[in-house]
């Protein structure tokens, strides 16, 4: 006697589809499980054994023999359970073999006979829907999750012998389950109550409209952090395909729920700097994806980054390049987005007051052993360094609505146009932000007038940038000019730049790292 049902194995935040072999024989009893298994797959033989016999379904003694295809792929995870358990009864004749054929089977079971949760359903199901299959069954508690992807049934079920009186009736519910997707009201916080700091706002909005890196530098209570709260209002809503790529990789990592079955909202992660550095990008014996994966299309918010470990920075590197990080493995590789805004800051030094002279404690050593925690080419890959400046009594007065008080509905507004030029301009190009441009694709997108070009060429050679600075000052011109609508990069766009390179060279260039 055979059979076979289906499931679906997730690697990073893809799936694959599984097939689950039964073959029932005459010869010594026993249960044996094949396929490149992992170890709490190899103990599916005893949950679906006592499961199966608590269901109420008795079977004569024989040789059960199951097999995972494709065998070259590593199964790990609890979510084939179910799949093994309806490949057995169709085995024996309980459920009918032609009807399980479009169906997908996730789940882990119970002893006493129940269907479990279990984590990555959404990208299992999506990968269900692109193989062309009907239906996904699975866990009621995950139904909310996999009801998000649309074109595929999606049936939620509690119980083995629930599942299995389903399949004999062959029947199962006409409609797809459809979940809304719902939060939690959240009292967003908007930049209308931030005090002073034009400069920095200003920046801010410069690297939300071009989703470039960021990092502020400044004495402590001047704001960093407030302010890097408030950038995701300013983002544009995710689209439907940036949630589903975002909800896969939290549907992965577990953090997906009945009440919020998919991400909708642009995340802000904000790490603590104990992080290790696999934490921080993904991986591990069972590799997960990290903080830069789960703030894909948001912000990761580094607090203190002078305070990190800075080999634990420099693994980011890569990411903030690649807009993905790959984890390599013995059974593979796994790739997780990672297409994120990174905003850091930091004191000037331990104290914090450096250069002010009256406040400052350190000495010239400590300063320079401070900021040598954060390496040049690091540094360098942060788009835009600005200096927040200590509060005066004035800042906290205004209350008015000039334009240091904008909401952040204003700011968005006009970040929504900034983007929207560069969606069409990138149209053919496999990225939609100017923080993604390549330096070949720099000529083609990055006019400037002679005027600008000439300013440029005279500022680089006497403040004696990198080629990477030089990039990144073509890339925030290229912002700078597309919020003010101009299609040619002039003299003023680069100019603003270029101030957004002067503050590293004001602290770093003293103290060479």
């Amino acid at each position: 006697m055979y059979s076979v049902s289906y499931c679906a194995a997730v690697r990073g935040i893809e799936g694959c589809m599984i097939q689950v072999e039964a073959d029932i024989s005459d010869g010594l009893p026993g249960f044996s499980l094949v396929g490149f298994l992992s170890s709490e797959v190899k103990e599916a033989r005893e949950r679906v054994q006592i499961g199966m016999k608590n269901a109420g379904f008795r079977f004569p003694p024989k040789k059960i023999t199951i097999n995972l295809s494709p065998a070259d792929i590593r199964k790990g995870g609890t979510g084939y359970d179910l799949a093994i358990a309806v490949s057995i009864l169709a085995a024996f004749g309980h459920i009918s073999q032609e009807f399980i054929q479009k169906i997908v089977f996730i789940g882990e079971l119970g002893l006493e006979g129940r269907i479990r949760e279990v984590q990555g359903v959404l990208p299992m199901v999506y990968t269900a829907y692109e193989n062309g299959m009907e239906c996904c069954v699975v866990p009621k508690g995950n139904l909310a999750e996999a009801g998000m992807v649309e074109g595929i049934r999606t049936v939620g079920v509690s119980g083995l012998a629930q599942l299995a009186d389903m399949l004999k009736s062959e029947k199962l519910p006409d409609r797809a389950y459809r979940e809304k997707s719902c939060h939690k009201s959240v009292e967003e916080l908007d930049f209308s109550d931030v005090s002073g700091q034009k400069m920095v706002r200003r920046a801010i909005e410069v690297a939300a409209a071009g989703m470039h890196n960021l990092l502020m530098v400044g004495p402590p209570g001047s704001g960093k952090t407030m302010l890097a709260k408030r950038i995701p209002g300013i983002m544009p809503e995710l689209s439907f395909e940036e949630q589903m790529e975002l909800s896969k990789v939290y549907s992965v990592a577990g953090l997906l729920s009945k009440e919020q079955p998919a991400v909708t909202k642009r995340p802000f992660r904000s790490p603590h700097h104990t992080i290790t550095q696999t934490a921080l990008v993904g991986g591990g014996i069972l590799p997960k994806p990290g903080e830069v994966s789960l703030a894909s299309g948001g912000v990761l918010f580094l607090d203190e980054l002078a305070e990190f470990k800075r080999q634990t920075i420099e693994v980011l590197r890569q990411p903030l390049e690649d807009g993905c990080i790959t984890v390599s493995r013995i059974d593979g590789t796994y790739t997780y987005p990672a297409h994120v805004q990174l905003v850091a800051a930091m004191n000037p030094c331990r104290c914090g007051y450096f250069p002010d002279s009256r406040k400052c404690t350190c000495t010239s050593w400590q300063i320079k052993s401070y900021l040598q925690k954060i390496s040049q080419p690091m540094l360098e890959r942060m788009d835009i360094c600005v200096e927040t400046m200590p509060l005066a009594y004035e800042d906290f007065r205004e209350g008015g609505p000039g334009e240091e008080n904008e909401s952040s509905g204003q700011i968005r507004e006009r970040v929504e146009r900034a983007q929207a030029l560069q969606n069409r301009r990138y149209q053919g190009e496999n990225f939609f932000h100017n923080a993604r441009l390549t330096p070949p694709l720099l000529r083609k997108y990055c006019e400037m007038t002679k005027e600008a070009a000439s300013y440029l060429q005279s500022v680089f050679q006497k403040m004696e940038f990198s080629a990477r600075v030089y990039h990144k000052i073509l890339k925030v011109g290229r912002t700078i000019a597309d919020l003010e609508g101009e299609e040619r990069i002039g003299k003023k766009h680069i100019a603003e730049a270029v101030c957004y390179r002067a503050i590293d060279k004001k602290y770093w260039g003293n103290h060479n790292v």
